[in-house]
């Protein structure tokens, strides 16, 4: 864990935890509840993107697309992923965004299960489309303020232990060991 306070449910706290680079609070949010609209579970695998990383949205500069990741901390930036699965990111430093892989799915396991058809709580959030999908994350939330409703995010209750990979799914920048996870984790997308 960084010096920085974790994420709280006050808003300059919250502003002040993402106002980092990716890398630091990707690592950071492990072990931290994350809930929409009272749906969600504990963090347990995310990814950092920078601006100056050839894998990254961000990289390259501002479009339309990703014209979020270089608004103000502490937001939401949602994309569609290859056309079918909406992908939850939390904004940080100008640029930098960290991808929410993997919960471990606590609270309206019945609405995930509904939502993603799915009755096996292992993989309703195990990777950033199935999350999306078990939390009801579209387009609408891009742009939100973490701050307040529909999201909820409080910080970890005790330290986690963190496992370190590369990153899944791109093809640029590949050797980065920017994927962080809670060790063991059977929630995992996949096993480090």
């Amino acid at each position: 864990m960084s010096d920085s306070p974790p994420p709280t449910d006050r808003p300059q706290a919250l502003t002040a935890f993402f106002s980092r680079p990716a890398l630091a609070v990707a690592r950071d949010l492990i072990g931290a509840r994350l809930a929409i609209d009272g749906v969600g579970g504990i963090i347990v695998e995310t990814e950092a993107y920078a601006p100056d990383d050839p894998a990254s949205h961000s990289y390259g500069g501002i479009r339309n697309r990703n014209r979020t990741m270089f608004g103000p901390p502490a937001h939401a930036y949602v994309y569609r992923s290859y056309g079918i699965h909406w992908c939850l990111n939390f904004v940080c430093l100008r640029g930098h965004a960290v991808l929410i892989r993997a919960l471990e799915p606590d609270t309206g396991l019945a609405a995930m299960a509904e939502r993603r058809n799915l009755d096996r709580p292992r993989l309703l959030c195990s990777g950033p489309g199935r999350l999306s999908q078990a939390l009801g994350v579209d387009n609408s939330m891009d742009g939100l303020p973490l701050d307040r409703p529909p999201f909820s995010l409080t910080p970890p209750t005790e330290p986690a232990g963190i496992a370190t990979g590369p990153r899944i799914g791109i093809t640029r920048a590949v050797e980065q060991p920017w994927r962080f996870g809670l060790a063991d984790s059977p929630f995992l997308s996949r096993r480090f």
